[in-house]
């Protein structure tokens, strides 16, 4: 198709050339700048690999990024409209003078030219201001293609989405959003909001939460916490606000997250003014229950683990099904054999767990968990053997099958969502890349209906040069830039250069010092050699053993009694030999090799911290002697100080991991456990805070202390207290009076040892409802959380294993790829078509191909 104008003739069109060739216009299109009114370009065709040019209508996205070869819109100049000469209010069209064939046509003829009607008229060329315009729009066309590339490749590390305003006010929010400082602001604001619950009322200021012995807690004035509530608030609105207008208002109707960020932004502005008018004196406060969300939608990578449980959840609770089932047939097969009858001797297993409906579910329940076996079983056992066979029977079906499948159930689910989510961010990583690409391309100099696009070499490394990235991968890709043998780059090329991002260095160690005299090789050699090593680790586990005979020995014996001499003079000599183990260390590999090593460093700075607490020791006390005794002088005992001296000295022990393979495997796997597992303690926090909140809700000041009262089998409130319940375990401190007190209690729950303690006591203290709580609350942190980490766990120690059995010399190998992602080797590269088809459906980024 071509253009057809009064300005230009169909065959000299700007974006067809001369003579409707392929030679690229004279100058080139501004492309992100707004346009008033939003068209002027309606006519410009879009060309074959190249980014499309703005769509006319109220409607267009700002920064989109035209075609190649489209001209350039000024909004002074003026243009005549499609059919006359009449001037129009549109933008006028700049392209390359065509001095031969630009007629008088082009420009409304004033009243000499209309005196010269007839004759052959002059080409009239555009205003020099026009051009210097022209040149200054095409600079910073330039710099706007680089934001965009810098933003796109800086999401793409981040796995962040690139579906977000391109225009260049868009792109300078974009990052300064993102930012250290900003981003650090946003995370210390989640915590001070999230910490409130430790001081706001019921506060946590007190040494113990025992309700015997807590004093009065102090409580905040009503106003300070809701003033630093308040700042917190105004931050998440300012985050919100910032968030709805970078990803434009058609994506914030479709993105959940925002709008319910918004709603609770609005329920916690609103139940903070109730607050306020009822002078902090009411009791529920939802918004302190919402507070966890916060930290859940600023974390990616938290939101997708919540979306993999909640695909989980429809195969989870197939088997939770099976286990109520379970649980309920078993319970009614309790209550038919274990019915009352009229020798109140044989009722004891009646009276004590299957009186009623409630109680038979709840003792089969916690029996489901092992948590009160065999004590539910004996009094039934005692009378006839027999019955044994049902407690066994239920124990082997639930705990044993029906538990184990479920993590079974939730490993083999869990890891194909999971791997589903790596997937996506691998697929996010490659989109950010190819959207750089794109944009730069557009700086291409080459004709306009090339079939293929490239990148200048010049062009990505002015990127390269505003990009915060890694340090190592920054210098990795300018290194392969600058050998490499042309200078453009093609889209695969471009990609392959940015697969840096998925590797991390093998760290190089140091070179040892040369030493020209041959004494200092030999000490070298000796002192450098694997066995000396060795040696130091036996050293170690000498002076474990002796500590471990000189406690021991001393298990028994007053303070008054025990002799120190020998404790004392067995660290000294430990101590001098690690401090003279780390000196030839250093001087057969240098001090710089040396540090290279984390056992080194680990084994360097206990050894220091030892050596200070040695002479701190003897300057206390002096030199050990016969008869050296603990006495309080400063701040520590002497005995303080050699107990604190040994633990350390047991801990240096752990120096012996790097050398056994398999326990370094192990501990590896722990390490990288952590790093993946930032996403999983995240949600856990989540649901802790919310359980607590509700937990203070309904059951502050609920137990009540007893007093000085021994409390075995004792007659209270008309009952009489057995062993084994909450007040004869002296569980006092296990309350929700406070919120630090709440999640040890959910803490202790979760563990399910002795649960069924909380689930009577609290029970007998509020309300029988109150088993709803703790019942949910293990199915949710035991049964799912639990299992969850099971089969993370699984995983990333089966990926460390087969790495381990599978793995290539690493001496010609200069790279690994990185724990992050785990599943790295089974992920699926995204296709050409479904990086462009995703880029086609950028919401602010328009491409032709």
């Amino acid at each position: 198709m071509k253009i057809t104008s009064p300005l230009f003739p169909p065959s000299h069109c700007p974006c067809q050339g001369e003579a409707g060739g392929g030679a690229r216009p004279f100058l080139p299109s501004r492309p992100l700048l707004p346009q008033p009114g939003g068209g002027g370009l309606g006519a410009a065709p879009p060309v074959a690999g190249r980014l499309r040019p703005p769509q006319p209508g109220p409607g267009r996205a700002e920064g989109a990024v035209p075609c190649r070869g489209s001209s350039l819109l000024h909004p002074e100049a003026p243009v005549t409209s499609g059919g006359g000469g009449r001037p129009a209010a549109a933008p006028f069209l700049l392209s390359r003078p065509a001095p031969s064939r630009w007629r008088s046509a082009a420009q409304p003829r004033s009243p000499l030219m209309e005196a010269g009607a007839g004759a052959e008229t002059e080409p009239l060329l555009p205003p020099r201001s026009w051009l210097r315009r022209a040149e200054e729009a095409t600079g910073l066309d330039n710099d706007l293609y680089i934001n965009q590339a810098v933003v796109f490749i800086e999401d793409a590390i981040q796995y962040r989405s690139i579906n977000h305003r391109v225009d260049s006010k868009s792109l300078w929010l974009y990052r300064w959003y993102y930012s250290r400082i900003c981003q650090c602001i946003l995370s210390l604001t989640i915590t001070i909001i999230l910490a409130l619950a430790f001081i706001e009322t019921p506060s946590s200021l007190t040494v113990t939460s025992d309700v015997r012995y807590r004093l009065p807690a102090w409580d905040p004035p009503c106003g300070l916490t809701e003033s630093i509530e308040m700042l917190c608030v105004i931050v998440f609105m300012i985050d919100v606000s910032v968030k709805s207008y970078l990803v434009g208002w058609e994506e914030f109707w479709k993105n959940r997250w925002l709008m319910a960020y918004i709603l609770t932004l609005i329920v916690s502005f609103t139940d903070w003014v109730v607050s306020l008018s009822y002078f902090c004196t009411e009791t529920v406060r939802i918004r302190r229950i919402l507070r966890p969300f916060f930290l859940l939608q600023n974390s990616s990578m938290m939101k997708k683990t919540l979306k993999s449980i909640n695909s989980t959840l429809p195969e989870m609770a197939s088997v939770v099904l099976l286990l109520a089932v379970h649980l309920s047939l078993f319970t009614m097969f309790a209550m038919l054999l274990f019915a009352r009858t009229k020798d109140g001797q044989q009722d004891k297993e009646w009276v004590g767990y299957f009186r009623n409906l409630p109680d038979s579910l709840t003792s089969l329940l916690v029996l489901l968990t092992t948590a009160n076996n065999p004590d539910v079983m004996i009094p039934a056992y005692s009378k006839n053997r027999a019955y044994s066979i049902f407690f066994i029977l239920f124990t082997v079906l639930g705990n044993l099958f029906l538990m184990n499948l479920l993590t079974a159930i939730i490993y083999n689910q869990f890891r194909g969502y999971l791997l589903k989510s790596v997937q996506s961010s691998l697929f996010r990583r490659r989109l950010g890349i190819r959207a750089a690409f794109e944009v730069l391309s557009s700086l291409k100099e080459g004709p306009a209906n090339a079939e293929q696009s490239y990148v200048s070499v010049g062009a990505l490394l002015q990127v390269l040069q505003k990009v915060e990235m890694d340090s190592r991968c920054k210098q990795a890709i300018m290194r392969s830039l600058k050998i490499w043998s042309g200078d453009q780059l093609s889209a695969a090329q471009f990609q392959k250069l940015f697969e840096e991002l998925d590797k991390d260095a093998i760290k190089q160690h140091p070179p040892s010092p040369e030493y020209q005299s041959h004494f200092m090789q030999k000490v070298q050699f000796a002192f450098g050699h694997p066995y000396f090593g060795y040696l130091g680790n036996v050293v170690a586990l000498a002076n474990i053993v002796s500590i471990c005979v000189v406690l021991v020995m001393d298990a028994d014996k007053q303070p008054s009694e025990r002799d120190d001499f020998f404790l004392g003079a067995i660290n000294c000599f430990f101590i001098l030999y690690y401090l003279l183990e780390m000196l030839l260390k250093i001087l057969a590999m240098g001090l710089k090799r040396y540090l290279s090593y984390p056992s080194n460093r680990f084994d360097g700075l206990l050894t220091a911290i030892l050596l200070v607490l040695e002479i701190a020791t003897f300057a206390e006390y002096g030199f050990p002697h016969p008869g050296w005794r603990p006495e309080f002088m400063g701040l520590l005992s002497l005995w303080d100080m050699v107990r604190l001296v040994n633990m350390l000295i047991v801990f240096r022990f752990l120096r012996i991991i790097p050398n056994m393979k398999f326990m370094a495997l192990v501990v590896t796997t722990l390490l990288d456990l952590v790093k993946n597992l930032r996403a999983f303690a995240g949600i856990l926090v989540v649901v802790f805070y919310a359980f607590a909140i509700t937990g203070i809700m309904l059951f502050k000041g609920a137990v009540v202390p007893m007093g000085n009262v021994s409390v075995v089998n004792t007659t209270y409130n008309n009952g009489t207290l057995q062993c084994g319940t909450y007040e004869q375990l002296e569980y006092w401190p296990n309350n929700f009076d406070d919120f630090a007190a709440a999640v040890v209690t959910l803490w202790d729950v979760m563990v399910v040892n002795n649960w069924q303690v909380f689930l009577e006591a609290f029970s007998r203290y509020s309300t029988p409802w109150a088993k709803i709580y703790f019942v949910a609350w293990w199915l949710i942190s035991s049964v799912i959380w639990v299992n969850l980490f099971v089969a993370l766990l699984l995983e990333n120690f089966i990926h460390k294993w087969d790495r381990r059995c599978h793995r290539e010399s690493l001496s010609d190998i200069e790279y690994q790829r990185t724990v992050e992602l785990m599943f790295r080797d089974v992920l699926e590269e995204p296709t050409e078509e479904e990086l462009m088809e995703k880029l086609h459906q950028h919401p602010h980024l328009h491409l032709c191909r």
